[in-house]
């Protein structure tokens, strides 16, 4: 067996990849479901009804996936410049927990700025938490993977700090847990009695800013050239240090308004538990929908029907609802090697 490079990539597979992925993971799923004594396609069905199946599934599903969608796009942007940002978990922790310091009435403001500054707050301290890591790369070409990764468990101990300390709820009852957000400056719901809340709009609005930055203005020129080739980029007369440091600061200000819509507009306070990993989901979302702005929408809503999916069928079939990490991890490993395969021909000897 050889492994050749091709002439050129193969569009149509690159293409496919992540829909090709999905539908794999799915069916590869089906072995571990049947291992269990799980009627396949009873699961599959409780699933997608668990996920879609009425108005409260559906809701539930869309809030799963809008931080997803901001996290995703995080690591698109990065992604896009070959700047590897694995730090967006402690970027959405610093920008739920700056979300708190501004959201508790701490800040006199008009009633109707409180809750843009509240997101502004999260966007500025998940921005200022990615841009020491980038300007690192930049300037000494310190691996921002190593960084960006230890930063993580930094931070979440240092919220844990403030929540067992400066910003601790006094009527929490010695829980380690911030005050509520003032309801002033909580996000508005966008469904009655539901938690579906208008986080999502603010990051459907991200992915179709982001969209058109990468792809209509000079400023996403530099950001794809400095990641196809940054020599020929500082060559042509890119400030690739800049650009680096700028996508850097973009990068971690929508990972910081994931957490400052989960504490504004779903939970109302900061816990050290907020986030189930939306800041590693990201990366596998934003692999999925191929560094696309708008195709990290897509790739978010599917990861997010997976798990709200696969907790419905866990309670109705007994089996665990672990199958949703299963189903990811295997969709991005798919989705990987769709891309080996764009880039790569295999020829048997």
């Amino acid at each position: 067996m050889r492994i050749e490079p091709r002439a050129a990539p193969a569009v149509g597979v690159a293409r496919a990849a992540p829909l090709l992925a999905a539908l794999a993971a799915l069916a590869l799923a089906a072995i571990p479901l049947s291992l269990a004594g799980a009627d396949v396609a009873a699961a599959y069905a409780l699933m997608a009804q668990g996920a879609a199946g009425s108005l409260f599934a559906l809701s539930e599903t869309l809030t799963r996936a809008t931080p997803l969608i901001l996290t995703g796009l995080a690591a698109a942007v990065a992604f896009r410049a070959k700047l590897w940002n694995i730090g967006a978990e402690g970027q959405l922790y610093l920008g739920a927990l700056a979300a708190v310091a501004v959201g508790t009435g701490a800040v006199a403001a008009p009633v109707w700025l409180l809750a843009p500054m509240v997101m502004a707050a999260g966007a500025a301290a998940g921005g200022l938490a990615m841009a020491g890591p980038a300007w690192l790369k930049a300037r000494l070409g310190v691996d921002e993977v190593v960084t960006t990764l230890l930063m993580n468990f930094v931070i979440l101990l240092f919220v844990q700090m403030m929540l067992e300390g400066p910003l601790q709820d006094p009527m929490g009852m010695g829980w380690p847990q911030s005050e509520p957000v003032v309801a002033e400056a909580e996000l508005p719901k966008l469904l009655d009695r539901m938690r579906l809340h208008a986080g999502l709009i603010v990051g459907l609005v991200a992915a179709a800013l982001m969209h058109v930055l990468l792809s209509r203005t000079t400023a996403g020129f530099r950001i794809r050239a400095v990641g196809e080739n940054p020599d020929a980029a500082r060559h042509a007369g890119v400030p690739v240090g800049r650009v680096m440091v700028g996508v850097g600061a973009l990068s971690g200000a929508l990972a910081g308004l994931a957490g400052a819509g989960e504490v504004a507009g779903l939970k109302g306070y900061l816990t050290a538990d907020i986030s189930p990993g939306f800041g590693y989901a990201g990366v596998v979302v934003a692999m999925l929908a191929g560094l696309s702005p708008l195709g990290v929408v897509a790739a978010a809503l599917f990861v997010a029907a997976v798990f709200v999916g696969a907790d419905s069928m866990s309670r109705a079939l007994g089996v665990s609802s672990y199958l949703a990490d299963l189903i990811v991890a295997m969709a991005l490993i798919c989705v990987l090697v769709g891309g080996f395969l764009a880039r790569f021909r295999v020829r048997l000897a």
